[in-house]
């Protein structure tokens, strides 16, 4: 399975999402905001970048788009995790950069599902 990175600031939503992947087989890296998710994106490349957007300090907009201008990162899908569902909201995420969208509250089922949608595509 696949090396995946989390960067997610909820302790909760940390542990459902690291659960969640790790019950399918894949390896999981964590971080707790945007400055350590992109240190572990470049030391770890991983398949795939799981964002949450509103993180303290550095959002991550912000940081999805330092790693799709970053040569080391910039091919590593990133998709969003986010409570932002407003009409617009996922067109604005994706127009940062994301190559994905997953609303909070996730759903187990459609959380897998886009992992594996967007793993199969890399």
């Amino acid at each position: 399975m696949a090396k995946i990175l989390v960067v997610e600031d909820n302790p909760a939503n940390m542990t459902l999402a690291v659960f969640l992947l790790q019950s399918v087989g894949h390896t999981v890296l964590s971080a707790t905001d945007a400055e350590a998710g992109l240190a572990l994106a470049r030391d770890e490349q991983p398949k795939l970048i799981l964002m949450d957007i509103q993180l303290p300090g550095m959002d991550g907009l912000e940081a999805t788009s330092l790693l799709k201008r970053d040569d080391a990162t910039c091919r590593i899908p990133v998709i969003a995790l986010t409570a932002l569902a407003m009409k617009g909201d996922e067109e604005r995420i994706r127009a940062a950069g994301c190559d994905g969208y997953i609303a909070k509250p996730m759903r187990y089922k459609e959380f897998l599902a886009t992992i594996a949608s967007q793993l199969e595509r890399t």
